[in-house]
């Protein structure tokens, strides 16, 4: 398609055992069952205690939500049929990752081949949003600018508090895990496409990648596809919360593409300011403090995500987002998924009523029978 501005939206989730609330390497029979009806949206990861679903392309936030609930309703329908569970999140709350068994895939073997131990452990899972923009060489200024508010939508997203059964003390703690990969993170800015196309080439001549989707940044110019592909965010437990991040990258993307429209552009800070807001988002989420560049002061991260959300208000408003522009200021009042984990950890210290927990907030909303709620 090439209208500006269109959505695909990626997750990622846990295969979960019921009983033992662990994580179930069983990614292979759930293909096999759901190849016919969820067909090319549903796909394998490295572990196979991970299945990923991605949309098809959404002309709107409407369709992208109609999208997420069908192939989430239809995947917790295929588990069930194995006596299986989903579960949403950034990360799982204690399995382990020496415990899971890897996909058979000549591309994760490769990677195997060269990250070692480092791929071994990365047991993550993410949300990683397309914004649909034609026009590639705008697209890399758009991408530039867009770094800046990478850090303000990961803090609306921390979802992954614990990790191998301990609470991190961080609110995103997945993160930490998948930058011990190369070429990660927030990305450095590109004069132009050419520069941008310039450094795949060398990557791929020098043999240190063999295609470019082998670069994992935070935000990047997808190689096959004219989108701008966002990928700093925890999965999201509630459709909602997955809804409303899309909505605000969509306006993001659009607000930059007007701007520039107008010779109008957003200033690009280098990539070390914004690792600074970044670490920040991933410590405290949304009950912390970022650094304003242009004031040169800390601010209140609600503050700063007031401004963002007016910044944006009106291409939310002219895409139709108005409802998911209410659910983030629920997000600020309510709190984030990592917030509600640890309120439930404080409350009852038990980490198989987080499985429980994270796996009803993944359910909510869906046209499951109850019969799939097995484990809660």
């Amino acid at each position: 398609m090439s209208h500006t501005f269109t959505l695909g939206i990626e997750e990622e989730f846990q295969i979960i055992d019921p009983e033992t609330r662990q994580l179930r390497s069983h990614v292979q029979q759930i293909l096999a069952d759901g190849r016919i009806v969820l067909k090319e949206h549903l796909k394998a990861e490295m572990h196979q205690s991970v299945v990923e679903l991605g949309t098809e392309i959404c002309p709107d936030i409407h369709c992208a939500r109609q999208q997420v609930i069908a192939l989430r309703s239809g995947l917790a329908e295929i588990a069930a049929r194995r006596g299986l569970l989903i579960a949403s999140a950034g990360t799982h709350p204690f399995s382990h990752w020496t415990d899971q068994l890897i996909t058979a895939d000549e591309r994760y073997a490769t990677i195997l081949k060269d990250m070692q131990q480092i791929a071994r452990i990365n047991l993550i899972f993410g949300l990683h949003v397309h914004v649909g923009i034609p026009d590639r060489e705008e697209a890399i200024d758009i991408m530039n600018q867009a770094r800046y508010f990478l850090p303000h939508i990961y803090a609306l997203s921390v979802n992954s508090p614990f990790w191998l059964g301990r609470n991190t003390g961080l609110k995103a703690y997945r993160q930490m895990i998948f930058e011990r990969f190369p070429r990660t993170g927030i990305p450095d800015a590109f004069e132009s496409l050419s520069e941008y196309e310039d450094y795949l080439k060398l990557l791929v001549s020098t043999n240190c990648i063999d295609n470019a989707k082998k670069i994992w940044w935070d935000i990047r110019l997808h190689p096959f596809f004219d989108t701008i592909e966002f990928r700093i965010c925890d999965a999201q437990s509630r459709v909602d919360d997955t809804i409303a991040l899309a909505a605000i990258m969509q306006a993001v993307v659009m607000k930059l593409h007007k701007l520039r429209r107008q010779n109008i552009t957003f200033r690009s800070y280098p990539r070390r300011l914004i690792d600074e807001n970044r670490w920040r988002a991933s410590r405290y989420g949304l009950d912390g403090k970022l650094i304003d560049f242009g004031r040169k002061v800390e601010v209140d991260e609600r503050e700063l995500l007031h401004e963002m959300l007016e910044f944006i208000a009106p291409e939310m408003n002219e895409l139709g987002s108005f409802g998911e522009l209410r659910h983030i200021e629920t997000i600020m009042a309510e709190g984030t998924g990592a917030d509600r984990q640890l309120a439930l950890w404080e409350r009852t210290q038990d980490l198989k009523g987080l499985v429980d927990h994270i796996v009803e907030e993944t359910y909510a909303n869906l046209a499951v029978p109850r019969r799939a709620l097995v484990a809660v």
